[in-house]
């Protein structure tokens, strides 16, 4: 069968891919192949500014022409490079043979030797990969966690007045407000994004085994680590200064796990929505010609929610195994890190396809603030914990006991029971006035 939506195996590049298509042009092969290119390119003229007296022909009116091989970069391009790969077996080689080829009859010609000059090809690949996530953070990623961060901060200020029973260990518990409830969410995401912006995008640029060996034994007086570090940091990165033959991916393995704790924080996010909405505390706005069952009509399901779920689920298994992986790694390198970064993409497109689903469950909520108070009414157990409080600051004798004893009997405890209570207390009448005022619709706290 041909490649298509319907014919691929990962649900990524099938049912999904409408949703993750704007990733493909950074963790794509053709994405890798195209940063690979960028990054040879760039080396290049980083060796003509240096400069290397070899290279003082190569002036920088010719670097727009350059720049333009992967600036114009097309699907065409990529499949020759694919081509060129069948007869190497070397995907890196590949490229440089690419550029040489692009080069031929041009001004540079005499120079192509000087492309790839001194590089082992992790050179490029700890350099590509980096500055292809780090950019697909900025314009796709990122954006995303912050559209549902944004999108909590407005239902947290919406529903801010709203009281709500609280429910700990699945039980009544004293009521709090549903804004409140949201904007824990809200805190959590703020503080994870901001640890996220301090973890710098690290880079490996030092030849075969890190010692720019290469580069000395050519030109011994010239400063190579200061030429790397001016290199990477041109491209928005740091270089990590002592490494092996590839980068030790400490600090990816730190940005790997920052969206993990993301996605677990969604995670519980979408929980809690979909157990409000199993307790009718929202209803779901509907949309005409969806079903909800093959087999009950009335359904309606929260199935932004628990896609949402699942796919968080996906991507934090993925990112847990690239950030336990990636830093471990044989004497100076084995190939197991080339291997298990050809698929970073994916746990960042299952985080996509959840943070979309998140949003759209998001949209659809309606409050039932009828349900809200009616289970606020049908729990007035819930101002005990109130009432014995004032008690205590009274120096009631045993206050805590005394409304242990009334609302642990199975017996229903409403209104008129509360009231009660407070009436037959040995306290003055402020004190009664003040335990009257106590509801579970006032009981909320700060």
């Amino acid at each position: 069968m041909d490649l298509s939506a319907l014919t691929a195996i990962s649900p990524v590049d099938g049912r999904y891919r409408r949703q993750v298509e704007t990733l493909a042009p950074y963790f794509s092969e053709f994405g890798l192949i195209h940063y690979r290119v960028r990054i040879e390119i760039e080396y290049f003229i980083a060796l003509c500014e240096w400069p290397i007296p070899q290279l003082d022909g190569v002036t920088a009116d010719q670097f727009p022409a350059l720049r333009a091989i992967y600036e114009q970069f097309s699907e065409a391009d990529a499949q020759r490079i694919k081509d060129i790969e069948k007869t190497t077996n070397h995907d890196v080689k590949a490229v440089e043979y690419f550029i040489k080829e692009k080069l031929k009859g041009s001004p540079v010609e005499p120079y192509l030797e000087f492309v790839h000059f001194g590089l082992t090809s992790q050179d490029i690949n700890n350099t590509a990969i980096p500055l292809s996530l780090a950019e697909a953070r900025s314009m796709e990623i990122e954006p995303l966690y912050r559209q549902v961060y944004q999108r909590l901060q407005q239902l947290a200020d919406q529903w801010d007045a709203i009281p709500m029973l609280a429910r700990t260990h699945g039980q009544p518990a004293s009521p709090t407000r549903l804004g409140k409830e949201i904007r824990v969410f809200v805190e959590r995401i703020e503080k994870q994004l901001h640890l996220l912006s301090d973890i710098p995008t690290a880079a490996k640029f030092g030849g075969a085994t890190g010692n720019f060996n290469a580069h000395a034994v050519a030109y011994p007086h010239e400063d190579w680590k200061q030429f790397g570090n001016q290199f990477v940091e041109k491209l928005g990165m740091v270089r990590s200064q002592f490494t092996t033959q590839i980068e030790h991916y400490d600090m990816l393995a730190a940005l790997l796990d920052a969206f993990r704790r993301l996605n677990t924080i969604l995670i519980d996010l979408d929980r809690d929505m979909w157990t409000y909405v199993s307790m009718n505390y929202f209803k779901q706005k509907l949309k005409e010609g969806e079903v909800g069952s093959s087999a009950m009509p009335h359904k309606v399901n929260p199935i932004d929610f628990e896609n949402s779920e699942g796919n968080l689920g996906i991507a934090n298994a993925l990112f847990e195994h690239l950030s336990g992986k990636l830093p471990i790694s044989r004497l100076q390198r084995d190939l197991t890190d080339s291997t298990v970064l050809r698929s970073i993409g994916v746990p960042f497109a299952h985080s996509v396809i959840a943070l979309k689903s998140l949003l759209k469950g998001l949209d659809k909520l309606e409050l039932n603030q009828a349900a809200i108070n009616a289970d606020l009414e049908d729990n007035w157990a819930v101002v005990a914990e109130a009432i014995q409080t004032i008690l205590r600051r009274e120096g009631y004798p045993q206050p805590y006991e005394a409304l242990k004893a009334l609302t642990r009997t199975n017996t229903k405890i409403t209104a008129d029971t509360i009231r009660q209570f407070v009436d037959e207390l040995n306290v003055s009448d402020a004190v009664k006035t003040e335990l009257r005022a106590i509801t579970p619709f006032t009981y909320t706290g700060l």
